[in-house]
C-alpha cells in the first residue's frame, strides 16, 4: 500500500513538473523562429538577468517553503524553536561512524525546541562536505551556529570499548593554550558534574506554553491513514516534531501543554486522550511533579499513550521503578520483540534508563522487550486504555514496524 501511494504522488508530481514546461519550451521554439538574431539575442539576455536575479534574495525566498516565516507571522515561537533538538541534553555525543557530515542539515529534520542541548561532539575524522539534495547548511557550520564544540581524531571505537565495558561516564572536552600542563584543575572541574541520575532535564526543554500543533506526516504516508475529530492533549516533556506529525495525522487538534501543568488544567482542556512524550533526564527527578499528575489522569479512564521517557514517568506512576542503565541504548536498529504477536520490530532508541517490570503490580501487562538485553520495552494496563513504549515508533528504523501503535492509540480514543 505504501509503494503504491508514494508511486502514485511521484508520478504525479513528475508529470506537473513535466507539463508545465511544454509551454515554455512552445514559446522558446517560436521565439527563434520569429526572432533576428538580434532580437533573439536580447532576449537570452532578459532571460539571464530574470534567471541571476532569483539568487538576489540570498536564501529568502528558499526559506519562504519553510515553516518558519509564517510561524512569525502567527507569533507561534514555540513552534519555531522546536525545530532543534534536545534528545541529548546535557552530553557528549560519540560518533563511530566515519563519514559523518555528508547529509548536511536542514530544518524539517530538526526535531526540537530551544536549540540542541548537547554539550558536544566527537569524531574519529574530519566533517565530510554536505552532499545531499536536501541540505541547506553544512554540519560544521550549524555546529558554530549553536556553539557547539566538536573533537576530531579521536579513536573513537577506543572511547566505545570504555562505555561498553565501564558505562557512562563524565567527560569535557578542553582548549588549554599552556599545552595540558595542569590537567588537576580540569579533572577537578569533572568530577564537580553530578551527572545525568537526579537530574530533571525535561523542565529545560518542555515549552514554556501551550500551543497547537497542525502539521500532518509527509503525503505519501498520510494517504493512507484516516484523520478522526478528536483531541489530543500532548504533556512536553521534550516532545519530538516527528511524534507531533503522527499524531496530527490521526487526530485533528492537537494542543501542547508544559510538562508540568496541572491535571484541573489538562482536563479543562477537554481531551479525548493523553499524549505522554519523549524527553531527556533521570524520569525520578521529573517524576516529582509529572507522576501527582498522571496519577490523576489514569482515574479518569481517558486513553494515554506513553513514548520513552513518559513511558516510564507512566511506569512511576504506576507504583513502579525506574533504574540507570549500564550503556544505555541508542541510535536506530533496536530489535525489540512484540509479546503480543511474537513480532519482532527494528526499532529507534535513545534511553539511559529503563522500566524496571517486575515491580510493577499484577495488572500490568508486559507487551515489548528488548531483544538486546530482554530490557522492559513497554506495558499496558489490563482494564484500561492505557499503554505505553521505550523505544520510539515514529523514527521509523524498520521503517513502519512500529507504526501500529499510533493506529492502536487511535482506536482506543475512537472508542471512548
Amino acid at each position: 500500500m505504501k509503494t503504491k501511494y508514494s508511486l502514485s504522488n511521484i508520478f504525479k508530481y513528475s508529470s506537473g513538473e513535466i507539463i508545465s514546461r511544454i509551454p515554455l519550451t512552445i514559446l522558446e521554439m517560436s521565439l527563434v523562429a520569429i526572432l533576428s538574431p538580434s532580437l533573439y539575442g536580447a532576449w537570452s539576455l532578459i532571460q539571464s538577468l530574470v534567471s541571476y536575479g532569483n539568487f538576489s534574495h540570498f536564501g529568502i525566498a528558499s526559506s519562504l517553503t519553510r515553516k518558519e516565516p509564517g510561524l512569525f507571522s502567527q507569533n507561534s515561537f514555540d513552534q519555531i524553536k522546536r525545530y532543534r533538538s534536545n534528545a541529548y541534553a546535557s552530553q557528549i555525543i560519540t560518533f563511530t561512524f566515519p563519514h559523518i557530515g555528508n547529509v548536511g542539515t536542514n530544518l524539517e529534520d530538526i526535531e526540537s525546541e530551544n536549540g540542541p542541548k548537547i554539550k558536544g561532539a566527537i569524531f574519529n575524522s574530519p566533517i565530510t562536505s554536505a552532499s545531499n539534495w536536501r541540505s541547506k547548511k553544512s554540519l560544521n557550520p550549524w555546529l558554530i551556529d549553536n556553539k557547539i564544540i566538536a573533537l576530531y581524531g579521536v579513536d573513537t571505537r577506543s572511547i566505545t570499548t570504555q562505555i561498553r565495558e565501564k558505562g557512562f561516564m563524565n567527560g569535557i572536552i578542553i582548549n588549554d593554550q599552556n599545552g595540558f600542563k595542569n590537567n588537576d584543575r580540569f579533572k577537578d572541574q569533572l568530577s564537580k558534574w553530578e551527572g545525568i541520575v537526579g537530574q530533571d532535564l525535561a523542565k529545560i526543554v518542555s515549552t514554556k506554553k501551550i500551543y497547537n500543533w497542525s502539521e500532518k506526516e509527509i503525503d505519501f504516508l498520510s494517504n493512507e491513514i484516516e484523520t478522526i475529530k478528536k483531541h489530543i492533549v500532548i504533556i512536553d516533556y521534550g516532545v519530538k516534531n516527528n511524534i507531533l506529525r503522527c499524531l496530527a495525522s490521526r487526530f485533528n487538534k492537537l494542543t501542547i501543554v508544559p510538562c508540568d501543568t496541572s491535571s484541573e488544567k489538562i482536563l479543562g482542556l477537554d481531551p479525548d486522550g493523553i499524549f505522554l512524550s519523549n524527553g531527556p533526564g533521570d524520569p525520578y527527578a521529573t517524576g516529582k511533579y509529572s507522576v501527582p499528575i498522571i496519577k490523576e489522569l489514569i482515574n479518569k479512564n481517558i486513553p494515554i499513550f506513553g513514548i520513552c521517557l513518559g513511558h516510564q514517568i507512566l511506569a512511576l506512576a504506576l507504583g513502579g521503578e525506574t533504574f540507570k542503565m549500564h550503556q544505555g541504548h541508542h541510535g536506530a536498529n533496536h530489535p525489540v520483540k512484540n509479546l503480543d504477536n511474537q513480532k519482532v520490530e527494528i526499532t529507534s532508541m535513545n534511553h539511559g534508563f529503563a522500566v524496571k517490570f517486575d515491580s510493577l503490580n499484577e495488572n500490568i501487562d508486559e507487551t515489548h522487550i528488548s531483544l538486546f538485553d530482554g530490557s522492559n520495552s513497554g506495558l499496558s494496563i489490563k482494564d484500561k486504555p492505557i499503554f505505553s513504549v521505550q523505544h520510539h515508533p515514529e523514527a521509523s528504523p524498520g521503517p513502519y514496524d512500529s507504526f501500529y501503535l499510533f493506529n492502536k492509540f487511535q482506536s482506543l480514543v475512537r472508542n471512548i
